[in-house]
């Protein structure tokens, strides 16, 4: 029961997989600030086409 409890303590103390968690939230909130703003861009894009098409 004390080797048991031995290595909860160290897997507890042990931050080598906390940086993989970690790269891998920063990536996700990467690729949700740029869809957010692909789709900001695509919005004002359309608008802009649809201004040419109804000047011309």
């Amino acid at each position: 029961m004390q080797k048991i409890i031995a290595y909860a303590k160290t897997f507890a103390r042990d931050e080598e997989g906390i940086t993989a968690l970690e790269y891998g939230m920063l990536a996700a909130l990467i690729t949700v600030l740029i869809m957010a703003s692909i789709a900001s861009i695509g919005t004002t894009l359309q608008s802009v086409f649809s201004d040419i098409i109804t000047a011309l």
